[in-house]
């Protein structure tokens, strides 16, 4: 395609606006898919790796004196689950007065 005659200009232009458009439409239908599977409660997105009860047993460890190393070992829970998980859950380490 020349895009350097107006013929050639008209077809690319038509040709991206019809991509763009096509982009809309996909985001449309996806965004609107999104919305009824969350009200049919469906939740997207990775299942926690740690279930409310135990982050509760694991937050009473440590707020109880227990080491990270100590928890993750007792727990069975990788280092790095543990660090991501008691961000995402507020959770913050005792103060030592």
């Amino acid at each position: 395609m020349d895009t350097t005659t107006p013929h050639g200009e008209l077809l690319f232009s038509m040709f991206g606006a019809l991509a763009q458009y096509e982009r809309a439409l996909t985001r449309e239908r996806v965004m609107a898919g999104l919305a009824a599977a969350k009200r049919r409660g469906r939740q997207g997105g990775r299942p926690s790796a740690i279930d409310p009860e135990k982050i509760e047993a694991i937050t009473n460890a440590l707020e109880g004196g227990a080491s990270k190393a100590a928890v993750c070992r007792n727990f069975g829970v990788p280092r790095s689950t543990l660090i991501d998980t008691l961000a995402r859950v507020g959770w913050a380490a005792p103060t030592k007065a």
